[in-house]
């Protein structure tokens, strides 16, 4: 007769006996419908790869590479010029000034949430602050160019920098970008936070850390992994926003980092092209695709970098 017991099994063993003999039915549903959707996610950024591809080779036959990445970005003037550096400018400039709005500001409330206010406030506060990130962009588009351009060009100091008498410019684009990425970056730092242990808090404590020592110094690095997660998606989706670039920042491709000069992003020559009256098969449309190419690639590589970090910086803790 075979011998049973605990003190005769391993971990392995022991994981065995408690799983189920066989899945249940639902649970084998349930497995499926997940795999389908993850399957359908991998054919859905396939099918978009493939149909970026076709015509984006069809304008490198008639667009050489030392001409696309140069400057002068006229594709619907006659003659066109397709230099793609000034609208990738215009898009790095947008999203620079507003990650330098947004990254502070989200921190330190994730912070706030995190470490300092009580279990009550936090019920309240994270809940509203998430609720900016379901504001229609384009009611945030409205609101960069009606009312954020003219407190700028109010406050703005005199002739620095050209003067701020453009009725479009990337600084307000760039806020209004902020105002909407704020939310992505307190919620996912905040959780993140929350997620250390109490231990470590409890450790620092009986040192004779203060509150703000401990929030910046223990907690803060053990949620790293977590907190660069939350910056590197929050520039992805600054990357890809259209509507508050198109109201508030123009669409005068140029290739400058100037706060108060008004630059067009890839995402408004797509926006804005696309809708109008070009014959398809042009190089003027094919030119199109290669914005969105290169949007593509610079949206994949803050994934890889922001997957790169995460390991990185990833803690486990037992």
């Amino acid at each position: 007769m075979e011998a049973s017991g605990i003190g005769g099994s391993g971990p392995g063993d022991l994981g065995r006996r408690l799983e189920a003999p066989s899945a249940r039915t639902s649970e084998k549903v349930i497995g499926g419908l997940l795999a389908a959707c993850a399957v359908i996610s991998v054919i859905t950024t396939t099918a978009i790869v493939i149909s970026l591809i076709g015509p984006t080779i069809g304008f490198f036959g008639d667009v050489s590479l030392g001409e696309f990445f140069s400057t002068d970005w006229t594709p619907t003037f006659e003659p066109p010029s397709f230099g793609v550096l000034d609208i990738v400018a215009g898009t790095v400039s947008v999203t620079l000034w507003g990650c330098l709005f947004a990254i502070p500001i989200g921190l330190a409330a994730a912070i706030y949430l995190s470490e300092y206010a009580s279990r009550r406030v936090r019920r309240v506060v994270k809940p509203i602050l998430e609720v900016l990130a379901g504001i229609p962009t384009v009611a945030l588009g409205f609101f960069a160019a009606t009312f954020l351009i003219p407190i700028i060009q109010d406050v703005w100091p005199g002739e620095f920098l050209g003067g701020a008498d453009s009725p479009f410019m990337a600084l307000a684009a760039g806020l209004g970008i902020g105002l909407l990425i704020v939310p992505i970056i307190a919620s996912i730092s905040e959780d993140a936070m929350s997620a250390v242990p109490q231990g470590l808090r409890e450790g620092a404590y009986a040192m004779g850390a203060t509150r703000a020592r401990v929030a910046t110094r223990v907690v803060f690095p053990a949620a790293l992994s977590g907190i660069v997660a939350s910056i590197v998606l929050a520039i992805s989706r600054a990357v890809g926003e259209t509507m508050i670039v198109v109201l508030a920042a123009g669409s005068t491709p140029n290739f400058s980092l100037n706060p108060v000069e008004s630059v067009q992003a890839l995402t408004s020559f797509i926006a804005t092209t696309a809708t109008g009256d070009i014959a398809q098969g042009s190089v003027t449309y094919d030119s199109i695709f290669a914005a969105g190419t290169v949007l593509f690639l610079m949206t994949l590589a803050m994934n890889m970098i922001s997957i790169r970090l995460v390991r990185r910086y990833r803690q486990v803790y037992e």
